[in-house]
């Protein structure tokens, strides 16, 4: 068998992430675990992964061991697979560990499992695009980990979208705009198919044109590498329809209040890395 892959947690995230590496990697080996045995034997179901009896026993088999529960409860599972990485380590087949929990640090994550000990972690932060494999997931390996695993990670996680190795004190910014980033992003195309429904489309029209809107400008943007305002001028014409919507749009401060719920986010995921705050969802 090739690379053993264990993903405690079989959440949405998680599950999703583990598709994608299927996706790319077939010879891989996945396998769940959780506290929802049932939950765990159908996101394996649906890969033909295999299901941990229990997170001691994935640490003690897997390659890279992703850690996919939500952030209050990542402390327990360190401390319950902790000593596992600690004797791999000194064994010499110690298991990168891959996070996604909002508000734990590489440095916090490693502490939790040794105070001087340094273990091989990998910080990631996807977003929930990459349910269809069209997520963007942000990435940063702590100086423990191999590059030639770091290598392999990325490209088995680009099955579930596209993957950016960036310095881990971006990743605060990375939630605020990625990370919550979807929210903001359905919000509008809601609002697009109520103007539609507004001007008399019936309902599933206009959702299929505003989701369809949404989806072919920002793939001009990435494709064509033109700035969204080069873009944006394309479709104004003088005197036309689209300035006189732009003009609305600026009345009512939209740019201004996407710009401040970018800040929020970001404000409120600086807020949870604090060490009384880290261990909050």
């Amino acid at each position: 068998m090739g690379t053993i892959i264990a993903c405690i947690g079989s959440g949405n995230m998680g599950s999703a992430l583990m598709r994608g590496i299927a996706r790319v990697a077939g010879d891989t080996g996945i396998g769940f675990t959780d506290v929802d045995t049932e939950k765990a034997k159908t996101a394996a179901a649906g890969l033909g992964a295999k299901v941990y009896s229990s997170n001691i026993e994935a640490a003690e088999n897997a390659d890279y061991v992703f850690l996919a529960v939500k952030p209050q409860g990542l402390e327990n599972v360190l401390g319950e697979i902790g000593p596992v990485v600690l004797r791999r380590l000194a064994a010499g087949t110690v298991p990168v560990l891959v996070s996604m929990a909002a508000g734990w640090s590489i440095d916090k994550i490693q502490s939790a499992i040794s105070g001087d000990t340094k273990v091989p972690v990998v910080r990631i932060m996807p977003n929930t695009p990459s349910l269809v494999s069209k997520g963007v997931i942000a990435l940063a390996a702590s100086p423990e980990v191999p590059p030639e695993k770091n290598a392999e990670l990325k490209t088995m996680l680009d099955g579930a979208g596209t993957v950016d190795i960036i310095a881990e004190h971006y990743f605060d910014a990375v939630i605020g705009l990625s990370g919550s980033g979807p929210a903001y992003v359905c919000m509008f195309i809601e609002a697009l198919a109520d103007g539609g429904v507004l001007a008399g489309l019936p309902r599933d029209k206009a959702l299929l044109y505003a989701a369809s809107t949404v989806l072919g400008s920002a793939a001009m943007v990435l494709e064509t590498g033109k700035h969204p305002g080069e873009l944006k001028d394309m479709v104004c014409s003088p005197g036309g329809t689209t300035i006189a919507a732009v003009a609305a749009l600026e009345a009512g401060s939209f740019r201004s209040a996407t710009i401040r719920a970018v800040e929020a986010s970001w404000r409120r995921s600086l807020e949870l890395s604090k060490p009384q705050g880290g261990s909050k969802g």
